[in-house]
């Protein structure tokens, strides 16, 4: 008779069974040939019983308890005959009456060792109210629960195999492996970085099933809980990087040793070379771009802050919504209707830069600066990019007015050409 049948046959006559698994419900597939409805599977958290529920096998559907409200509609309907929760949050079922753990066929406490402390006395509550209910107790330690085992499972049959040697004690690590913290939900992803973060050339990743890790492999991957058997194979070639949950993490230094955390990229780092690219964008501007206009701009803000701080706040508002007033935006492309281009007859041989203009559209035309684009200086005469309202202003008020001495004269931008053509041959 095989360990299954004498469980089954165990649980028949009205005796409990604890089950050796890793802990991961993916990892107890031998609960569903011991189980029978309803049932109630007790778990660690929500989110370990959102687990149980893509675990399950299309004939054993389970609701996982993650909204009271909606569990005890399904409750009272008869529309949840497996269910899988928190001991808090089935102990509120019960006080609502929708849980009637009296009648459950069979109860399943899923690892024990991981449930939280503070849920200690829930999950007596429930072991009491469950009575003649059978139980299946999943855990990856059994001496780790003896006092435990004692007052609810008193020499209940195992199925597996405990991790201890032939003299009774706790068995020792298998051998060395690295790990990685991530949700159940991002195995696939954790395992691409860890790729990303080794590189090897002939990687092994195991995501359960026979273990066959070729001659050649320079790196393995467990994206599944391996039981010590599987372990031991998985690190014949290379030390296996485990993909494990916070909860998890006891069983993988059980297995383990030493059993050091591997950093792969995350969110941090993935921000840090995004600034690292915006730091060479700028530093590339700062370099190739003329930036007089910009700079008389800000130079009275320098005054009164750091320049640092004024750099820090123009990026913040670069990144955040347009603040509130009629200010035109940036030109989108060459040609926006919303800004115009001016000439203006003078230039880098005047001594004339974009600060002097910008300073005198500010000061002399009363221009408002949000209203300034982008200037460019050539030797004879320069241009000077406006909000389209504020041109015509702009044009009337700079001609006739002197700059560096030399008196100046205004006009749109289609006569710039040929302006500074005639202007370059006369000289």
């Amino acid at each position: 008779m095989s360990e299954i049948e004498a469980a089954r046959a165990a649980l028949e006559r009205g005796k409990n069974v604890v089950v050796v698994v890793p802990p991961a419900a993916e990892c107890a597939g031998v609960v569903w040939d011991l189980l029978r409805e309803p049932a109630v599977i007790v778990c660690a958290d929500p989110a370990a019983a959102a687990e149980w529920a893509a675990a399950a096998p299309a004939a054993h559907p389970v609701h996982p308890v993650t909204g009271l409200a909606r569990s005890t509609r399904l409750l009272k309907e008869g529309a949840a005959p497996i269910i899988a929760g928190a001991p808090k949050d089935l102990s509120a079922l019960l006080s609502r009456a929708a849980l009637k753990l009296g009648a459950a066929a069979t109860l399943v406490l899923a690892w024990p060792e991981t449930l939280p402390e503070p849920d200690s006395a829930a999950l007596d509550t429930l072991l009491a109210e469950a009575g003649e209910a059978r139980r299946v107790i999943l855990t990856w330690n059994p001496r780790g629960i003896e006092a435990l085992l004692e007052r609810h499972a008193h020499r209940a049959p195992v199925v597996g195999t405990p991790p201890v040697d032939e003299e009774g004690r706790a068995a020792r690590p298998v051998g060395p492996a690295r790990y990685v913290v991530t949700a159940t939900g991002r195995r696939d992803a954790a395992a691409r970085a860890v790729l990303d973060a080794l590189d090897p050339r002939h990687p092994y990743v195991w995501n359960g099933g026979p273990v066959a890790v070729p001659d050649t492999c320079d790196a393995v991957v467990a994206t599944r809980l391996p039981t010590r058997e599987e372990f031991a194979g998985l690190g014949q070639t290379a030390t296996p990087v485990l993909l494990v949950t916070a909860a998890q993490l006891p069983y993988a230094r059980a297995l383990a040793e030493p059993c050091a955390p591997l950093r792969v990229a995350n969110a941090a780092d993935r921000a840090q070379d995004r600034a690292e690219s915006l730091r060479a964008e700028l530093g590339a501007l700062i370099g190739e771009t003329d930036l007089d206009g910009e700079l008389a701009l800000l130079a009275p803000l320098f005054d009164e802050f750091e320049p640092a701080e004024v750099a820090a706040a123009l990026l913040a508002r670069s990144r955040g919504p347009e603040p509130a007033g009629d200010a035109p935006a940036a030109p989108a492309a060459p040609g926006d209707a919303r800004w115009t281009k001016i000439f203006v007859n003078v230039g880098k041989k005047d001594g004339v830069g974009a600060k002097d203009l910008v300073g005198a559209l500010i000061r002399e035309v009363k221009v408002d600066k949000a209203d300034i684009g982008k200037i460019e200086t050539r030797e004879t005469f320069s241009t000077v990019l406006l909000a389209a309202r504020a041109a015509d202003r702009a044009v009337r008020g700079l001609s006739g007015i002197s700059i560096r001495g030399r008196r100046v004269t205004a006009r749109p931008d289609k006569f710039a050409a040929a302006e500074g053509n005639a202007r370059a041959t006369s000289r």
